[in-house]
């Protein structure tokens, strides 16, 4: 959509980050230590190299405080988002976008989830094209975000204890925005599927025209065998009962085949094995877990193969597994973070679950 605009010299490139809050030129880097100045916490370190020397590359986060990461000015083109905090639990921290001045975010999902981390007591590396996760927890997307007039980034701690540094930055450019670029979008959801529905909604409710570009999934799996039969369904522009899209099984959908599994040397199966590509993986797949239930996590980028829709949209995924060469339902904890482009304005997005609600098992 907007693959052009790395190759051009000269557009105005701009990054918002603790040491450069509102992102404009020459404003970087200002400031003198002191450690007395609620606003500058971590410059006690920079005391004995003085203004413009690392004084303020982090900030703090109040328990219940929502902290603004970027106000931009458009049009333009958010290009890259960094964050890492030094908080355990993901799940507590709350991630919105919002685009042109909209009520309601474009993007709502708590943060470890949106960079394809979804379990607070497994967190992984992250190697694909759109979403990387590298060691301790450096979460990088270089997903897309075009914007008209303006652009906000906050995340909200809903947690209760201070979060002691969290480091961010924003890159941007400055440019006018093409009529037909379509609005980045993200929503989170979560629920424990039931015998009698196993199924699980990745999104709904989706009315106007866009693509759909992304899947992410955090599976706990309850139940003791294989668990992913499951199809992928895609309800588009109007499918009511069917839909017209539907994958042959959760672990084709994401990349794999016969169970993610491998044969080890006397070619018996082995466990399901974590793997990653630019465009799908698994990168968790946490199967002798001895505290709670198997965990994995699994991402479908559709970069070069989106999903178009005209007037509506819905995506489900099936949660089935197979004993005795019969498939059969299973009761299943998923959550999941869908992402898509559309044109403005959008629906509301389901209430977020309290953050009791959002913990991992």
């Amino acid at each position: 959509m907007l693959d052009r605009v790395p190759y051009n010299g000269g557009i105005p490139t701009r990054q918002i980050s603790a040491e450069n809050p509102t992102g404009e030129k020459g404003n970087a880097c200002i400031w003198e230590p002191d450690p007395s100045n609620p606003f500058l916490p971590h410059s006690g370190t920079a005391l004995n190299m003085g203004r413009g020397w690392k004084v303020r590359p982090f900030i703090k986060l109040q328990p219940g405080e929502t902290a603004v990461l970027a106000d931009i000015k458009g049009p333009g083109c958010i290009n890259q988002f960094f964050f890492t905090s030094s908080h355990e639990l993901d799940s507590e921290l709350v991630l919105r976008m919002y685009w042109d001045d909209e009520e309601t975010p474009s993007v709502e999902s708590p943060i470890g989830a949106f960079f394809a981390n979804g379990h607070d007591s497994a967190k992984h590396g992250v190697n694909s094209l759109p979403i990387v996760v590298a060691p301790r927890n450096a979460y990088i997307s270089y997903w897309q975000m075009p914007f008209r007039k303006r652009a906000r980034i906050t995340v909200t701690h809903d947690g209760t204890k201070e979060i002691e540094c969290v480091a961010y930055r924003v890159l941007y450019k400055l440019y006018d925005i093409p009529e037909d670029a379509m609005y980045f979008h993200a929503q989170w959801r979560r629920s424990t599927t039931s015998l009698t529905h196993p199924e699980h909604i990745i999104l709904d409710n989706v009315s106007g025209k866009g693509s759909y570009v992304g899947t992410y999934l955090a599976w706990n799996a309850l139940s003791s065998d294989w668990w992913g039969e499951g199809e992928v369904k895609f309800y588009i522009d109007g499918d009511d009962e069917f839909p017209t899209m539907a994958d042959n099984g959760t672990e084709d959908y994401f990349g794999g085949s016969f169970g993610f599994s491998t044969f080890n040397s006397d070619l018996v199966w082995n466990d399901e094995q974590p793997f990653m590509t630019p465009f799908f993986g698994m990168p968790l797949a946490k199967t002798n877990n001895t505290v709670g239930p198997r965990k994995y996590s699994l991402y479908r980028w559709h970069i070069y193969d989106s999903i178009g829709f005209a007037s509506d949209l819905k995506v489900t995924v099936q949660t089935l597994g197979v004993r005795f060469g019969k498939y059969r339902a299973l009761d299943e904890d998923v959550a999941s973070v869908a992402y898509w482009y559309q044109s403005e304005p959008h629906a509301a997005y389901p209430e977020l679950l309290p953050v009791q609600q959002r913990w991992d098992r």
